[in-house]
């Protein structure tokens, strides 16, 4: 990005939509204002700028940052597009940016083109990339998913085998990494559920869980769900963990939820999750709770009941 703004091709304000954590703000030339759809990086680029809700002017141009799938960069770069300012679309090779340059040529007139190690910049003018907008889509089990969302095409196998696992619950039970809903809408299927609180990071996927999960007991919050803190502690937490950052494995982060369902749940409460089978999640469980019980699972993924939350000294 500082090699477009030496060459002249950023004009203020600038939208950046999606940049990746880390990016240099201070480099850039007047006002930079940010869009993301994940909330750890919105709220680390809210220390740095001002953030918008949506992808929207006024703007002096519009920078797209690809997203790690195909059709959920192409309704990023349809909905810059309608702001009819400079477009400008940054990227890895392995978040195809090769394929994006030639389809971009395709429909409309690209200007400097920036090589960097792994990627590449490029300048759009002009175009119709009104077709490139995604709808949400209706999946195989009814569901509603993002464009290039987690398991789009139907309840991912993990989850199915949680959700037949999941004796009728009690109380108020939080959701981590909610994703579009799915866990929840079980959860849900247990009258004696006082409240869910659906925790999800990815916004797109939130927004379809909010028209999935239709029921009172819901709660949808935006947030981390490795800094979420309730209002009260919960007697259950469900999860079916990330254990990816971008696309790199990061079992950390899974080790992160089962952190916050230690600190979340009240003294009897109970973590319910899974995991692919070559996640080493098992010390992580016993350093966290007392009782850690697995059930039975599959070939690909483990089932665990953890109960009893130790406290910090």
């Amino acid at each position: 990005m500082t090699r477009a703004a030496d060459e002249g091709l950023l004009t203020s304000p600038i939208l950046l939509v999606c940049p990746p954590d880390g990016t240099g703000l201070e480099t850039l030339p007047g006002a930079v204002l940010v869009y993301h759809d994940s909330q750890p990086e919105h709220d680390r680029f809210a220390r740095l700028t001002e953030m918008r809700d949506e992808i929207a002017g006024p703007a002096g141009c519009v920078v797209v940052s690809l997203p790690r799938t195909r059709l959920a960069a192409r309704d990023l770069v349809a909905r810059a597009a309608e702001l009819n300012v400079p477009l400008l679309i940054d990227g890895q090779k392995t978040d195809g940016i090769d394929s994006m340059l030639k389809a971009a040529r395709a429909r409309g007139t690209v200007g400097s083109v920036i090589s960097k190690a792994h990627g590449k910049l490029f300048v759009v003018e002009g175009g119709d990339f009104a077709d490139w907008r995604a709808a949400l889509q209706e999946n195989s089990d009814g569901f509603l998913t993002p464009p290039g969302g987690f398991s789009a095409d139907g309840i991912d196998p993990g989850s199915r085998l949680l959700i037949d696992a999941l004796p009728p619950l009690k109380g108020r039970v939080a959701d981590l990494g909610a994703g579009w809903g799915a866990l929840s809408v079980a959860i849900l299927g247990s009258e004696a559920v006082t409240a869910c609180d659906l925790v999800e990071a990815d916004r797109p996927s939130l927004d379809c869980a909010r028209r999935n999960v239709v029921d009172s007991r819901a709660r949808f919050h935006w947030a981390d769900a490795t800094a979420w803190a309730p209002e009260d502690s919960v007697d259950h937490v469900v999860t079916n963990p990330p254990f990816h950052k971008g696309r790199a494995g990061d079992p950390g982060i899974g080790r992160a939820f089962l952190t916050t369902a230690a600190r979340i749940l009240a003294p009897r409460g109970v973590l319910w999750m899974v995991a692919n089978r070559h996640l080493p999640y098992e010390s992580h469980l016993e350093t966290l709770f007392g009782e850690v019980a697995e059930l039975s699972g599959s070939s690909a993924f483990k089932l665990f009941r953890a109960a009893r939350p130790r406290r910090p000294r």
